[in-house]
């Protein structure tokens, strides 16, 4: 075996078959209607989408070519001009829309509020006008950082009415961070608040801003939404309060068409260099992405209250809390806080209080449930919930079958979606009331989408052998470019195969089974290779998880002179689990009898709590540092709950 081979060793029997009662009322109808439109999207894509196009965006002039692929560079729908902020708010208005509720907003202590599509349009109009006073000009950059309240959307929202860039940037961010980001791409405007909240404490947004600017020589003004009351500094001249500059702003905002291509936002995601990458999404391709994305795999009616759990800060926020849903006239459920404040059923009671019925949220979230225990979900009823959702990364079968059983109550279908910041919308994934599930596989690929599983020169692998996942064909949501660096982009998503320049690379590894599902194993970043064998993280973790004992686990690697690596896992057991000698070494043969001996850990670590972000990602980086013994270097400002890191610190052998 060459070390190019990735081993995947993870085999999963059970299927679910689509109930009756979903199927009658699913939007795709059958999995032939899938097959066809499928086939036809990928063998016709100029048909397919040019009729997507027309029939889901309001267009003010219509496009002349559907596609001009220069790879790696491609433009979408070109001679056409829209709105992205009136795709998403004025063509609901005049329907009966537009006194359906947009947002449901619960703040962490507990206040709510309704904003309708009517009232958000007449928010969005007036912050638009606020903009444009300031100075801001098409293509100007506008910072957000701010916690999850309604403003944060309405920023969003009038930022692309008035044709500015937005770049959120996550509010767990430090001021280095956001000082780097805005650095950038050259921000003239940064959108706050005073603080948020976040288990019980106010998070200072203001204060870190304030940290930040004084080093970020593009940024002109400050606009303070007042969130939690706290004290804060504001600069004469340069800081507004957001409700003193919005009063007396005109309740309507003529919206101006833009091109097809026209920026819409730019979003970092953590280069290996340190540097933060400007993913760039523009506006048609990227929003007719979001919106069919979420029509098909949410399977969208219009009495839907649907929950995302992320955070906008992340493309996940803004797929799929912002415009795949309010272009579709949904209802959003937006929730400021920690998922165990004030105790760890918070999730499950607002679901009961606000009668959600779409629950999209991350594996790590539901390891974390499961590691809180089941009598948390038990006392509430969750019957309100038809759907549920996993993102961020691979799911664990246990994982996927406790998120069936005691969420769904055996009921709602999961779709488990692959995609990425850079590819905008969901890429592999099921459809409700349409495809077979498989508990830790996202299955099948969604419209327009030609995922490949390849080796190193790019040939397809045969069915159920691991190798790099790679999309052969461009989609309208993909990334248009890095911002300010075409030489960066290229390098990073379209050098991989020089044979197949064309080949976009996920750095993702996968396997594909014989009935065709994709297995995604993870980053390959995170493929250890131990004894010539290419192991994916992701599935030792799995093994390890599946164990009763264990809540949840991390697998790294450190360097090793006789295998090349060897194999530390992190391991948190449930509670009332004795964390013992014995425990780790019925978890090293636990994992060589699901994987088979080469996956057998070299050391078993146990942690009170594996460090996280906020977004709910492990920061195996971290472990990696501590396994090889060395200091922690790398960044850390995103660290949930850095007692963690402290803790492991001190077990350290």
């Amino acid at each position: 075996m060459t070390d190019q081979t990735i081993t995947s060793v993870s085999r999963e029997s059970r299927v679910f078959k689509p109930s009756a009662e979903f199927k009658g009322q699913a939007n795709l109808g059958s999995f032939d209607n899938y097959r066809k439109l499928y086939s036809e999207s990928v063998n016709a894509p100029e048909k397919f989408w040019s009729r997507q196009a027309k029939e889901h965006l309001v267009w003010r002039k219509p496009f002349k070519d559907v596609l001009q692929w220069k790879p790696p560079f491609a433009k979408w729908f070109t001679g056409g001009k829209l709105n992205v902020s009136e795709n998403c708010l004025d063509r609901h208005l005049g329907t009966v829309r537009e006194n359906k509720a947009a947002i449901i907003f619960e703040g962490e202590p507990g206040d709510v509020r309704t904003i309708t599509y009517k009232q958000l349009h007449f928010h969005v109009c007036r912050l638009a006008h606020v903009l444009e006073n300031s100075g801001i000009k098409p293509g100007d950059r506008i910072a957000i950082y701010m916690p999850m309240i309604p403003e944060a959307v309405v920023a969003m929202l009038a930022s692309a009415r008035v044709g500015a860039v937005h770049t959120v940037i996550f509010g767990g961010f430090s001021p280095e961070s956001l000082k780097d980001r805005i650095n950038d791409c050259k921000a003239k405007l940064v959108i706050t608040a005073d603080g948020g909240w976040r288990r019980g404490k106010v998070v200072e947004m203001k204060a870190n801003v304030d940290k930040a600017i004084v080093n970020t020589p593009t940024v002109q003004s400050v606009l303070v939404v007042k969130r939690c009351g706290n004290e804060i500094n504001m600069t004469e001249g340069r800081d507004t309060w957001y409700r003193e500059a919005w009063v007396g702003a005109p309740n309507q905002h003529s919206a101006k068409a833009f091109d097809s291509e026209h920026p819409l936002f730019i979003l970092y995601t953590s280069g290996s260099t340190g540097k933060p990458k400007g993913v760039l999404h523009t506006s048609a391709g990227y929003l007719l992405g979001a919106k069919l994305s979420s029509q098909y795999v949410f399977d969208l009616k219009e009495s839907d209250r649907y929950f995302c759990t992320a955070d906008i800060g992340w493309i996940t926020g803004h797929s799929y809390v912002v415009y795949g849903l309010l272009s579709n006239g949904s209802t959003v459920f937006l929730y400021e806080g920690a998922p165990n404040q004030p105790e760890p059923d918070r999730f499950w009671q607002m679901i009961d209080r606000h009668g959600i019925t779409i629950l999209y949220t991350a594996p790590t979230a539901i390891r974390a449930f499961m590691r809180w225990g089941d009598n948390y979900v038990l006392r509430h009823r969750l019957d309100s919930l038809r759907l549920l959702g996993s993102v961020g990364e691979p799911i664990n079968p246990e994982a996927w079958m406790w998120y069936h059983r005691l969420i769904g109550k055996k009921k709602c279908p999961i779709v488990d979606t692959w995609w990425q910041t850079e590819t905008g919308s969901i890429m592999i994934t099921p459809l409700p009331g349409v495809t077979p599930t498989k508990p830790g596989s996202a299955t099948l690929p969604f419209f327009g989408v030609c995922p490949l599983v390849v080796d190193s020169d790019g040939k397809e692998v045969p069915r159920n052998s691991g190798g790099k996942l790679v999309i052969t064909k461009p989609w309208p949501s993909m990334l248009r470019t890095l911002w300010g660096d075409d030489e960066r982009y290229q390098k990073a998503y379209y050098s991989e195969f020089p044979n197949h320049p064309e080949y976009y690379f996920t750095g993702d590894g996968a396997r594909r089974d014989k009935d065709g599902y994709f297995w995604v194993i993870g980053r390959i970043d995170d493929v250890l290779n131990v004894s010539g064998h290419r192991i994916g993280t992701a599935e030792v973790e799995s093994a390890l998880v599946s164990h009763p004992s264990v809540a949840e686990a991390a697998a790294v690697g450190r360097p090793d002179e006789l295998k090349g690596q060897a194999l530390v896992v992190f391991v948190t057991v449930k509670s009332g689990v004795e964390a013992n000698d014995g425990l780790k070494e019925i978890l090293r043969n636990h994992v060589g009898k699901e994987i088979g001996s080469l996956a057998k850990p070299d050391q078993v670590r146990f942690a009170a709590g594996l460090p996280k972000t906020r977004s709910g990602k492990i920061m195996r980086r971290l472990l990696k540092e501590l396994a090889a013994g060395g200091e922690i270097k790398g960044d850390t400002t995103t660290l949930e709950d850095f007692s963690v890191l402290a803790a492991l610190k001190q077990n350290d052998e």
